[in-house]
């Protein structure tokens, strides 16, 4: 795995390049914290694409995202390794955590589907995700992935993530509903408020 910050003389930039490269996936993410929602998402699952061109666009996050991995095998290892590479990148992009607002929190309503998701950038990893998929797949993506992803992407991200369906009957919906509603909790934890750590503690 190869990490790096961009615009290493700015103090202002919040940008990472982070690339994974293992016998089953290949993964490249450059992600900005300060964008305008710009994604391009090439990972050869295309309701994960749609995923995360959702979770881009309401997070208001730049977001390149290139994944190769072993789909003749199954789904898992190229999910899994997305969310492993994007949740350090967001780590790396968060640098030492300050002048963060830190939580976050939103709904999000898909038609019939209502999700709720809740987030600390606290630098303490915890997912509590509950999206209620009965199907096994969408698309060709295995919905016990699409937990798994958000449950990987805390964990390297360094976030407690809460995300809970609280309604809802097409799947796709419930899945799309959760995406969004994390990318908005997500947009409001990443915001800028002020410029020290917004902890007791001093330190996230």
């Amino acid at each position: 795995m190869t990490v790096s910050q961009q615009k290493p003389g700015a103090a202002s930039a919040r940008v990472a390049t982070v690339a994974r490269t293992t016998r089953e996936v290949e993964v490249r993410v450059r992600l900005d914290l300060d964008g305008t929602g710009a994604a391009r998402i090439a990972t050869g699952l295309p309701f994960l694409d749609h995923m995360l061109d959702a979770l881009a666009r309401h997070a208001r996050l730049d977001l390149e995202l290139e994944a190769r991995g072993d789909l003749e095998v199954d789904d898992h290892h190229t999910v899994e390794d997305c969310a492993i590479v994007l949740g350090r990148a967001l780590d790396q992009a968060l640098g030492d955590r300050s002048g963060i607002a830190r939580f976050g929190s939103a709904m999000a309503p898909l038609d019939e589907a209502l999700v709720r998701a809740a987030l600390d950038l606290s630098g303490r990893p915890w997912p509590a995700v509950d999206l209620q998929l009965v199907r096994e797949r969408i698309g060709t993506v295995s919905t016990e992935n699409l937990t798994h992803f958000l449950n990987t992407l805390a964990m390297e991200g360094r976030l407690c993530l809460h995300v809970t369906t609280l309604a809802g009957a097409n799947d796709h919906h419930k899945a799309e509903a959760a995406f969004k509603a994390v990318a908005l909790a997500l947009r409001a934890a990443v915001r800028r408020d002020g410029t020290d750590v917004p902890s007791t503690k001093g330190v996230l």
